[in-house]
């Protein structure tokens, strides 16, 4: 079988990443899709996602693995990380060697090293002016991402950003605060439903996760709707 180059490999990925942006399409699976397409294409063990709720105050809308869930909730509870100062700047915050970076985030630090990630990458989810999150890439070893996987990871962010910012929603700040509220709500549906599935059928969060996605892209559903039926019992995975 012949070897994919990496021009179709990033192509392919914009494919996948376009083909969620159907009317009425699923924020929060567009999201999954941005991360799990940013670990397949860069040099990342994990990535996560937080995006800005209409107080501005950041949640976890998107992760490819438990644990990157778990330093992305603790750097959002914490109020410092590299993703919330990415995030307050506007700008990309990459960190090299996680172990120098202690005294700047302390808890973050800790936490994202007990997972056995050695530098972080974070890049900014902006339009214009405004951002509205940060997309947070991990890596288990020390360095920088190169400047070809920077500015990959830089474009799938702003593709996925300019899919939930569309020109009229940038004109009408009520749309766009409530196009994030669905999102967030969303999310914690989501999240109740993945607890429902792990329980009842055994399994680990991941696991629980790749089940209701099945399920929901299986019946044209949206991860919502999907999530809605778990919690209300009215559907068993």
């Amino acid at each position: 079988m012949a070897t994919l180059s990496r021009a179709s490999l990033v192509s392919a990925a914009f494919v996948r990443l376009s083909n969620t942006l159907v009317d009425d399409y699923d924020v929060v699976d567009l999201l999954h899709t941005l991360v799990e397409e940013s670990v397949g294409l860069l040099d990342t063990a994990a990535a996560g996602l937080l995006l800005a709720d209409p107080n501005g105050e950041l949640q976890v809308l998107a992760s490819t693995s438990e644990e990157s869930h778990l330093v992305e909730a603790l750097q959002r509870q914490a109020g410092a990380g590299p993703c919330v100062e990415c995030y307050t700047s506007g700008m990309v915050v990459s960190v090299a060697d996680l172990d120098a970076a202690a005294d700047r985030w302390p808890d973050f630090t800790e936490a994202a090293l007990a997972q056995g990630f050695r530098s972080v990458h974070a890049i900014p989810m902006r339009v214009r002016a405004r951002t509205i999150g940060a997309l947070n890439l991990f890596r288990r070893e020390t360095g920088q991402l190169n400047v070809e996987d920077a500015a990959i990871g830089q474009a799938l962010a702003d593709v996925a950003t300019i899919s939930i910012l569309q020109e009229r929603t940038l004109r009408e700040s009520a749309i766009v605060n409530e196009q994030l509220q669905h999102a967030l709500n969303s999310r914690i549906l989501i999240e109740q439903a993945k607890g429902v599935i792990a329980q009842t059928g055994r399994v680990d969060m991941v696991e629980a996760f790749t089940r209701l996605r099945g399920y929901a892209r299986a019946h044209n559903n949206t991860l919502r709707q999907a999530a809605e039926r778990v919690v209300n019992r009215t559907l068993t995975l």
